[in-house]
């Protein structure tokens, strides 16, 4: 089966994510791209087993000064016509819901979410995500459900958490790729909203961390083994 998965990042931080890690253990050619700083994006062929779309800086409601936004978009519909998986992170799930055709904007109330947050699965989403599954947040903009696709879950906060659409794309709003090491750089960066509404403080981040990571970092790579299977798997 095919065997390169197409990665796509917004920003220069390290590659020692979770979806990286998995992928690479299992024996999948990682390509990393950037469009942010001139990357191309080719149509997809036989060879892309997947795509995953990370978080970043930029918003889909700017995507005027963001262009580069628009030719993932393009880059998202040519992966689902061809039923190739597609997972997006964040930002990388809002390229997945403009690409559909769903509006994307800032959250209600000016609300963040920075830190650790409880999904809430809906009915559909039960048999993706379990009950009490505590996630990797940082964001204050939220994607609207496309037409057709399913709503997975929610949080507190959020209404719209994740959603699958085409039977083999998936659209996080959360962050589960971030490990808890990563999210130590997230505190101490110059972007890190202290203060803002709906953040956490840092000591309720490190204990939410301590108590519930490893159940993200296990239920996430078994989501990817679904998702993206292995290499050597007949397809």
């Amino acid at each position: 089966m095919a065997k390169r998965i197409v990665l796509i990042k917004h920003e220069g931080s390290p590659r020692d994510d979770r979806a990286a890690t998995w992928l690479a253990r299992q024996g999948f050619e990682l390509d990393w791209r950037s469009p942010y700083a001139g990357d191309g994006l080719e149509v997809p062929d036989d060879s892309v087993a997947g795509t995953v779309l990370y978080g970043g800086p930029q918003d889909i409601p700017e995507i005027d000064r963001h262009p580069f936004l628009a030719q993932e978009a393009r880059w998202v519909e040519r992966c689902l016509r061809r039923d190739i998986p597609v997972l997006g992170l964040c930002l990388g799930g809002q390229v997945v819901a403009h690409a559909l055709g769903a509006a994307v904007g800032p959250g209600p109330d000016g609300l963040h979410e920075f830190g650790y947050y409880e999904l809430f699965p809906t009915d559909a989403g039960r048999a993706v995500i379990p009950e009490g599954l505590v996630v990797t947040q940082a964001h204050f903009h939220e994607f609207a459900l496309p037409e057709g696709a399913e709503l997975l879950a929610r949080s507190e906060l959020y209404g719209h958490q994740a959603f699958r659409t085409n039977g083999k794309a998936f659209a996080f709003q959360f962050h589960p790729e971030v490990t808890v090491e990563g999210f130590r750089r997230w505190q101490d960066a110059d972007w890190a909203p202290w203060g803002e509404p709906g953040v956490q403080t840092r000591e309720e981040q490190d204990t939410h961390a301590a108590a519930h990571d490893p159940a993200q970092h296990d239920w996430f790579f078994g989501f990817l083994e679904g998702l993206f299977g292995r290499p050597g798997d007949e397809g």
